[in-house]
């Protein structure tokens, strides 16, 4: 199996005469802070205090508009333009709210293929045996039922060895096209949604990110009611990746994980899926976890072979006939059969024809920066010589060492994000 192991990379000097991205520009607002702070504060103090003096209205926006999804899409529709315009997300738009709404009004959460993933999971369930019904959650599907009766018939946390056929039968079914996205919105994380006004600051930005483990920050414009831009993980580490050759960003960068208590997560807590188990062990293993990715290991021993992250699912949504043939689709055929869809298709920037991306404990978090940017990333795993695994390295863990929380910074800024559904986490 191909991977990528990380290789040195040579240093990047300033160049103050070329022209720079809106990304460096605002590198460049931290480092014109950065020179004129007191020299007794730390770096990691002077940092915050840089972060903290820029607005989030700062951030470049995407270079397209903000994609929404209205409440009366279907979820085909909805996985169609997620997977479409290559986003994890998008706010969702109430259709039933009056055009003066505020924004709190007019969006009723954001939709995840994570989301969605868990409403895909709950049909692959068995029949629960309390359930009096003997019809399977597909069969249930295909047939059209209702989302409760299904739900209600729905087991615990097995993991089935479904066939080949199933997603494509799914995926028809009129169920599957009915089913709205309002309909699923006990799946959102947030109600409507935990966001920022344009006055809050980088730092803000930064520790919902990391800290409290969004992936992705709405920036809502009050006067309007809308939406101006979404900050994700993967836009602060393009950001970092284009300060490459600015003071703050090399003084941070040249230090070696090791150094910044890299990998936080050890070889023995990695969450991972052998290359013979069902797919769906997979995805509902990084349900269960909270996690959004899991490395594939080879049978019998701690080498890993691929990776399988929760946007991945798409594939068995948009592309279900590509497993037609598996009498069963494991890891291994998961990962073999959508490579060969990507290969024919010409999508060769896909993180999935990359193969496994590694890196050691003595490479700098800059190396890694540029790595996670440039291959479109959204983890890391660290291995030893031999080639087994020994940690695993996320966006939020690089963006946790960049900045600190001050005793007593958010105050009661979560106080209003109510009601959040059960179990979220803030």
């Amino acid at each position: 199996m191909a991977s990528v192991q990380l290789q040195r990379q040579g240093s990047s000097p300033r160049q103050q005469d070329s022209p720079r991205s809106p990304e460096a520009q605002l590198g460049m607002k931290v480092e014109d802070l950065w020179d004129v702070l007191e020299p007794q504060l730390s770096p990691t103090e002077k940092l915050n205090a840089c972060f903290e003096s820029i607005p989030v209205e700062a951030f470049p926006p995407p270079p397209s508009q903000v994609i929404e999804i209205k409440s009366d899409t279907s979820l085909a529709e909805a996985v169609e333009i997620l997977a479409q315009h290559r986003i994890l997300s998008a706010p969702v738009v109430d259709v039933d709210a009056p055009e003066d709404a505020s924004w709190i009004d007019r969006y009723i959460g954001i939709v995840e293929f994570a989301g969605i993933a868990v409403w895909i999971l709950h049909q692959s369930e068995p029949p629960s045996p309390r359930s009096s019904s003997p019809s399977s959650a597909l069969a249930a599907a295909v047939n059209g039922m209702s989302k409760a009766a299904i739900f209600k018939d729905l087991g615990p946390e097995s993991a089935s060895m479904t066939s080949g056929n199933f997603f494509e039968a799914l995926t028809t079914s009129e169920f599957y096209k009915n089913t709205k996205v309002r309909d699923i919105a006990g799946s959102f994380r947030w109600a409507p949604f935990l966001a920022l006004q344009k006055s809050n600051s980088f730092l803000t930005m930064l520790l919902l990110l990391s800290k409290y483990k969004m992936k992705s920050i709405p920036v809502v414009d009050l006067g309007e009611g809308t939406i101006d831009n979404i900050i994700t993980q993967s836009s602060v580490i393009h950001m970092l990746a284009e300060c490459a050759g600015l003071e703050w960003f090399e003084s941070w960068g040249k230090k070696k994980l090791s150094e910044i208590g890299l990998p936080i997560m050890s070889a023995d807590h990695i969450v991972k899926v052998y290359e013979d188990e069902p797919v769906l062990q997979a995805f509902k293993l990084m349900r269960r976890k909270k996690i959004g990715g899991i490395p594939v290991v080879e049978k019998g021993g701690n080498k890993a072979v691929g990776n399988i992250s929760l946007r991945d699912i798409q594939f068995l949504l948009t592309a279900p006939e590509i497993y037609h043939d598996y009498r069963s689709i494991t890891a291994k055929n998961f990962l073999t059969a959508v490579r060969k869809y990507m290969e024919e298709h010409h999508h060769e920037d896909s993180p999935l024809l990359s193969g496994m991306v590694t890196c050691s404990r003595n490479h700098t978090i800059k190396e890694l920066i540029h790595l996670l940017d440039s291959k479109k990333i959204h983890r890391i795993y660290v291995v030893d010589f031999n080639g087994n695994l020994e940690g695993v390295i996320t966006l939020r863990d690089i963006i946790s060492r960049l900045v600190h929380e001050p005793p007593g910074y958010f105050g009661d800024f979560f106080d209003g994000v109510l009601p959040l559904p059960e179990n979220s986490r803030v």
